[in-house]
C-alpha cells in the first residue's frame, strides 16, 4: 500500500485495514496556525475561492492530504449548513493537529478579517471612490484565477474519464439551472447515485479513513449539543431588547440555518440584527461593504455586527460572542459527521459512490467558476488578461499567492485609471 508523504519524515507505524488509507495526526499547532494565518491574510474571493486556495496550499504544496481526501472533505462541508470554507479549514486542522490544530486553524483563518472588520467598516463610505472600486474588482479577478486553477487540478484527478466527466458536467448544469444553494446537496446526492450505477468499471477510488482524535460518543455529543443550542437560539428570538444571550442566539441561528455560506448568510444576519433594531440599516450595509475587501471568511462580518449591538459592554465582547456563535454550529456538525463518514466508507458500493461524489464536487466548483465568479468579474479583454496572468502564475507554483493578489489588484487599478 502506497503511503502519503508526511511533512518532514516517514509515517509512523499504525494499524491499517485492507483497502484503507489513513493519515496520522503529525502536525504541530505552530505550523497549523501559521499556515492558516497566511491564508486568512491573503485568501480573497469568498468560500469557493477559499477552496482553491486550500487545495493549492494543503494538497499541492504542503501535501498534508491527498486530492481524494480533500474532495471528500469538500463534499462533507457542502452537505452541511454553515461556512463551508471555514468548516473545510477546521477539518484540515483537525486531521493535521488534532483538537488543538482544529482550533488554531479556525483562529488563524478568521482572526485577520475579524480584527480588520472594525477598522475598515468605519472607512466604508470611502469604498465608493473609483480607486477603491478598482481594487475590489482586482480581488474578484484573483478569485477567477484561483478557482480556475483549483477546478483544473481537481478535474484531472477526480473526473479524468468520460463517465466521471459527465457526472461533473451534470452537477454543474443542475446547479446553474436551479440557482439554489439547496441544489448543491441534490447534485452531490445525484453524483453518489451515478457513481454507484456508472463507476463500476476500472479501479474505484481508494476508500479513505480519517484519523480523528475522538470517537462515536463525542460525535453524538456534538450532534446533541448542536440541536440543544439551536432550540435555545430559536427561543431567544422572543427576548426583549439586545442582550449577550440574545446576540449569541441570533448569530448561532444564522450559522445553523444557512446553506452555502458566504453571501448567503447576509439575509439571515440582516434579519437577526436590523429588524429588531439592534443595528441600523446604514451600519449593516457599511459592514457589508467593508467585508467585500476582506480576506478570509465572509462570516467575519459577525465581528463587526456584534460590536455594533448596544449591549452596554465593551465592543470586543459583543464581537467575540457573535463570531464564535455564528461559526459554532457548523463546526459541531462537522465533528458529528466525520466519524460517520468513515463508517459509511466501509460499506459495499461506497467506493463507487465516492467516485461520483468526487466528480460532482468538481462540477460544483466548475459551476461556481462561471456563476458568480466569472460573471461578476470578467467584463472585457483587460479583465480576462489579468485573470489569465494570475492563473499562469498560480500554475507555475513559483510566485507567492500574496504577490499574485497584489499584482492583480495593481493591474486592475491601472486599467481603471486609464
Amino acid at each position: 500500500m502506497a503511503r502519503l508523504p508526511a511533512h518532514g519524515g516517514i509515517l509512523p507505524a499504525m494499524r491499517r485495514r485492507p483497502g484503507f488509507l489513513s493519515t496520522p495526526i503529525a502536525g504541530s499547532g505552530h505550523e497549523v496556525f501559521l499556515a492558516f494565518l497566511a491564508l486568512g491574510s491573503s485568501a480573497f474571493g469568498g468560500p469557493i475561492a477559499h477552496v482553491g486556495y486550500m487545495r493549492d496550499t494543503f494538497v499541492a504544496r504542503r501535501q498534508w492530504l491527498d486530492e481524494a481526501r480533500f474532495a471528500q472533505l469538500v463534499a462533507v462541508c457542502q452537505f452541511l449548513p454553515g461556512p463551508a470554507s471555514s468548516q473545510l479549514g477546521f477539518s484540515i486542522g483537525l486531521l493535521r493537529g488534532g483538537w488543538r490544530g482544529a482550533l488554531l486553524a479556525f483562529l488563524g483563518f478568521t482572526l485577520p478579517s475579524a480584527l480588520l472588520m472594525g477598522v475598515l467598516a468605519a472607512l466604508s463610505p470611502r469604498l465608493d471612490a473609483p480607486a477603491a472600486q478598482a481594487a475590489l474588482h482586482g480581488l474578484a479577478l484573483v478569485a477567477v484565477a484561483v478557482v480556475a486553477h483549483g477546478v483544473a487540478g481537481m478535474a484531472r484527478s477526480l473526473a479524468g474519464d468520460v463517465r466521471r466527466a459527465l457526472i461533473a458536467l451534470g452537477a454543474a448544469v443542475l446547479v446553474l439551472a436551479s440557482g439554489s444553494a439547496w441544489m448543491q446537496l441534490a447534485a452531490i446526492a445525484a453524483g453518489a447515485l451515478a457513481g454507484v450505477l456508472w463507476c463500476r468499471t476500472g479501479e474505484p477510488p481508494q476508500v479513505l479513513s480519517f484519523v480523528l482524535p475522538y470517537g462515536r460518543r463525542v460525535a453524538l455529543l456534538c450532534l446533541g449539543l448542536f440541536f440543544v443550542l439551536l432550540a435555545a437560539a430559536v427561543l431567544s428570538t422572543h427576548a426583549a431588547g439586545p442582550s449577550l444571550a440574545g446576540v449569541a442566539g441570533a448569530f448561532y441561528r444564522a450559522g445553523a440555518l444557512v446553506f452555502g455560506g458566504g453571501h448567503v448568510v447576509l439575509p439571515l444576519l440582516q434579519q437577526s440584527v436590523v429588524e429588531p433594531g439592534w443595528v441600523t440599516q446604514d451600519a449593516f450595509l457599511a459592514g457589508y461593504g467593508a467585508a467585500q475587501a476582506m480576506p478570509g471568511p465572509m462570516f467575519s462580518l459577525s465581528a463587526y455586527l456584534g460590536a455594533r449591538v448596544p449591549l452596554g459592554l465593551p465592543a470586543g465582547i459583543g464581537a467575540a460572542v457573535a463570531t464564535l456563535a455564528v461559526f459554532l454550529p457548523g463546526f459541531l456538525l462537522v465533528l458529528a459527521v466525520l466519524p460517520a463518514w468513515r463508517r459509511i466508507a466501509t460499506h459495499r458500493g461506497a467506493r463507487h459512490a465516492l467516485a461520483g461524489i468526487n466528480a460532482a464536487v468538481v462540477g460544483l466548483l466548475g459551476a461556481a467558476l462561471y456563476d458568480p465568479v466569472w460573471k461578476h468579474a470578467i467584463h472585457g479583454l483587460p479583465d480576462l488578461a489579468i485573470a489569465g496572468a494570475g492563473l499562469l502564475l498560480l500554475a507555475s507554483g513559483r510566485v507567492p499567492t500574496l504577490v499574485i493578489v497584489a499584482g492583480c489588484v495593481a493591474a486592475a487599478m491601472l486599467v481603471g485609471a486609464a
